[in-house]
């Protein structure tokens, strides 16, 4: 049954705090993938007032300053600025890296071990993993989701070009979105909020945004004079960043993913390296949802596998089209695993993931960047024609 209503996605800037801590660990992750392919990574950081913790589990051959690359993520954000108490050349580092659990290892690894089912490379958890895809928008992601990543990534790219002096690195964006017949057809409302120079001014700070963001980047079709804009809407954002609040690697699983329209396996993504299905389960999820959107045969997909740790195949496969199947779910269910394989290893195979890529998705969504696929490979729609072929 179609449905009318309004729904509500959120997107921060690389500024916000946890993103701030996403940032580093992505880039510690890219560096030892960089000089060792095979690094075992789960990089976790915290940050708050002028202190950053590194911490995690990495085993890997890669030789590394994690102090100079977590300054120059901080450096690259843009916390840069004399008053800044979150300087990248101030803040204090703190080490508390060790190696991978030998028992996590022992189940990861492609080799025989006691107890194990399998000489097969197997999951690093057991989990749950979505993936989706809908038609609303040119990447087929939720309008409200892109809608927010597009005013955030706006704003990055005007703060950096330095034309626009008094604008700082932590912001978020939320855009909602009225849907008739469960297709969207207005935005009724988008909130601003970004950290400023004390010696701004709110109105202008109100207006910038409005003419200057928001009116140049979201469709002018879906804007309307009853469309509301809530920006700075306590009056004031000086104190921002890991000042103003505590920054925890994985918090943003809902902005990194589907802003709330497809639901989430709960595994968070940075930090991680791919034989972490948490990750690269969900980048596979997204593949094949796409795939499936862009075959044509349903408009709205939405994919679901699990693991156990050290099992290499899935223990379930569900797709759920929600209606908008020109086939059966189980046909397609059928077809997907005719097409996809969701062996761990072969994952990895498929999207290419032993590189250093994953910088390039911690911000603004790691799902719906099309600019770039021989990076981004799960936003590729290489398969449309395969599963077409593969339901008759």
């Amino acid at each position: 049954m179609s449905k009318n209503y309004i729904f509500s996605s959120e997107s921060v800037g690389e500024g916000h705090p946890d993103k701030v801590c996403d940032t580093i660990s992505d880039a510690v992750l890219d560096a030892c993938l960089a000089q060792d392919p095979r690094s075992r990574v789960a990089c976790e950081t915290y940050a708050k007032s002028n202190l950053v913790v590194v911490g995690g589990e990495i085993t890997t051959k890669a030789e590394l300053d994690y102090n100079a690359i977590a300054r120059a993520a901080i450096r690259e954000i843009g916390y840069t600025h004399d008053d800044d108490v979150f300087h990248a050349d101030k803040v204090l580092i703190m080490n508390c890296i060790t190696s991978q659990s030998p028992d996590i290892a022992q189940g990861v690894d492609a080799k025989a071990a006691e107890g194990k089912e399998s000489e097969e490379q197997g999951a690093g958890d057991q989990g749950l993993m979505f993936g989706y895809a809908c038609n609303e928008t040119p990447e087929l992601m939720p309008a409200p989701i892109m809608y927010a990543h597009t005013l955030g990534r706006e704003l990055t790219r005007v703060r950096k070009s330095g034309k626009v002096k008094w604008l700082r690195p932590d912001a978020k964006s939320q855009v909602s979105v009225q849907y008739e017949n469960d297709q969207p057809v207005r935005i009724t409302n988008v909130v601003v909020s970004t950290q400023h120079a004390e010696s701004a001014q709110h109105k202008d700070i109100k207006a910038f945004i409005i003419n200057e963001i928001i009116k140049k980047v979201l469709p002018a079709h879906m804007l309307d004079k009853n469309t509301q804009f809530l920006i700075n809407p306590t009056g004031r954002f000086v104190v921002g960043g890991p000042q103003g609040d505590t920054g925890l690697t994985g918090r943003k699983i809902i902005v990194d993913s589907y802003g709330g329209m497809g639901r989430h396996g709960g595994g968070a993504f940075s930090g991680k390296d791919p034989s972490k299905v948490d990750r690269s389960a969900a980048y596979m999820g997204r593949y094949v949802a796409k795939n499936i959107v862009a075959s044509g045969l349903a408009t709205s997909a939405e994919i679901q596998f699990a693991y156990a740790i050290g099992y290499p195949d899935p223990v379930s496969v569900c797709v759920n089209t929600f209606g908008t199947g020109k086939v059966s779910d189980e046909a397609l269910e059928k077809a997907v695993q005719e097409v996809f394989s969701f062996k761990p290893a072969a994952i990895v195979k498929q999207l290419n993931l032993l590189r250093p890529i994953y910088s390039k998705t911690t911000n603004y969504g790691h799902f719906g960047k099309v600019d770039d696929l021989k990076s981004i490979t799960w936003e590729k729609t290489d398969k449309a024609a395969a599963l077409r072929k593969a339901v008759k």
